[in-house]
């Protein structure tokens, strides 16, 4: 699989999202010290690492949306 493809059956509630997500990741990969394989193909990554990701991914997520309402409520 190509960058920015995926099997996945989630669908994004903004589809122009996507391009924002992948950022995100390699972001956070870089940050964590992990390479993301060049072909998009994560099959040889070990799940620790991926899970650190998504983990790392929804924290900031998170933690974006709690300054956005807290934004909100000001």
């Amino acid at each position: 699989m190509g960058t920015g493809q995926s099997r996945s059956s989630n669908t994004l509630v903004v589809p122009q999202s996507n391009q924002a997500l992948d950022k995100l990741k390699y972001e956070v990969a870089q940050e964590l010290g992990i390479q993301i394989p060049q072909d998009g193909y994560y099959g040889f990554m070990a799940t620790r690492d991926t899970g650190a990701i998504g983990g790392h991914i929804t924290r900031r997520l998170v933690q974006i949306a709690e300054q956005q309402l807290a934004g909100q409520f000001r």
